[in-house]
């Protein structure tokens, strides 16, 4: 493992601690109001375009690791935000 490994893995871990208390919280309470639906696609998208890039030669497998489980977690919480607008629609 060289030095650019390390460092990528490194930032692996920063990566995904830092974005799943937030998805956790997310998921857990329901709670989409503070979110902004444009710039959470944008954030989504660049996660799923990280994947890609990473997956073409030469791979960078932390880069993988890391935008994977944001995509994951990106998705569930876009459904659960396109769920709690449609539902404030109905309501009004």
């Amino acid at each position: 493992m060289d030095i650019h490994e390390i460092f990528g893995y490194i930032a692996s871990v920063c990566m995904i601690l830092g974005y799943m208390p937030q998805a956790i919280t997310t998921m857990r309470t329901r709670d989409t109001d503070g979110i902004a639906l444009p710039t959470f696609i944008m954030l989504g998208l660049g996660s799923v375009f990280f994947v890609v890039n990473g997956l073409l030669p030469p791979a960078n497998i932390p880069l993988v690791i890391t935008n994977v489980i944001t995509t994951i977690c990106s998705v569930i919480i876009f459904g659960i935000k396109i769920h709690n607008d449609r539902k404030k629609k109905r309501k009004k």
